[in-house]
């Protein structure tokens, strides 16, 4: 019998990715989608698909354990904004609600995985099957930083890491050092569109991985998307944590960047913790 994994599918295209990736790799899929959230075609990719609402975590659980699955995985974003308006918790989520007492992403998504993991259905890393999509190190793009974007990318490298310490975001805009927009529960999008309206233009998009991330969930993303909310607002150049983010649809992202003018870069971080640039 082919071994079978679960998704617990949010939004976008990570999930379908994921899917075609896992049954390529011989396994069965069975997915958890979202009402309101995961895209409806999702479907057609799983061996068995089941739809919840947000916070259903005991109907979540019996899915997969009626299913016979003991390994799952975390895919695609949840609108943050709708933990205050949206949430429909059966009996187990409303118990593991009422325990969370600091509700970020980071502490949500572990005290879910950990009811899950009680349950024998362990949670695993969401870049399983999909390494390629870890982003390059070096310039994307066909124009390459300037000295004084550099600089400002080394310094919304310090603040956005800063910010990931205290599970905030993972994603500042600056510009001449300094910071004018800071992820939150909006998003990156969002987050680009604030920061770029303060700089006029010019900005620098600085998007890296929280201190000992969690590669089970969260993981930073870059797609078309990203480059389109730059575009909105002028933005340059987006720098972006090598080997620790993902790219979605590289091609498209990076001739996307070209055509608009943006510089795009993959960095890693040295051992002294700050950002290496490679050209």
């Amino acid at each position: 019998m082919n071994k079978k994994i679960g998704i617990i599918a949010g939004q976008g295209r990570f999930p379908h990715l994921f899917a075609r990736a896992a049954k390529e790799e011989g396994c069965r899929v069975v997915v958890v989608a979202h009402e309101g959230e995961s895209l409806p075609d999702i479907a057609d990719l799983a061996d068995r698909c089941y739809w919840v609402k947000l916070g259903q975590l005991g109907k979540i659980i019996k899915i997969f354990k009626d299913e016979g699955v003991s390994e799952v995985v975390f895919l695609g974003a949840i609108t943050k904004t709708n933990i205050f308006s949206h949430i429909r918790p059966d009996l187990r989520g409303l118990a593991l609600w009422s325990k969370i007492d600091r509700r970020h992403d980071d502490g949500i998504l572990r005290a879910v995985a950990d009811e899950l993991e009680k349950e024998g259905i362990k949670v695993v890393e969401s870049t399983r099957y999909l390494t390629s999509l870890l982003f390059p190190k070096g310039v994307l793009s066909k124009k390459r930083p300037s000295n004084a974007q550099q600089n400002d990318i080394r310094f919304g490298w310090e603040m956005a890491k800063a910010i990931g310490r205290l599970d905030i975001g993972q994603c500042v805009v600056v510009k001449d050092r300094t910071v004018l927009a800071v992820e939150a529960i909006e998003g990156t999008d969002a987050a680009i569109k604030r920061g770029g309206i303060l700089a006029k233009k010019d900005a620098v998009v600085v998007k890296v991985k929280k201190p000992d991330q969690d590669f089970r969930f969260d993981v930073p993303a870059i797609g078309p998307n990203t480059i389109m909310s730059m575009q909105e607002v002028k933005a340059t150049v987006l720098a972006v944590e090598a080997g620790q983010s993902l790219l979605f649809d590289q091609e498209a992202t990076i001739a996307a960047a070209d055509k608009a003018g943006i510089v795009i870069l993959g960095i890693e971080e040295d051992k002294q913790g700050n950002p290496s640039f490679v050209f």
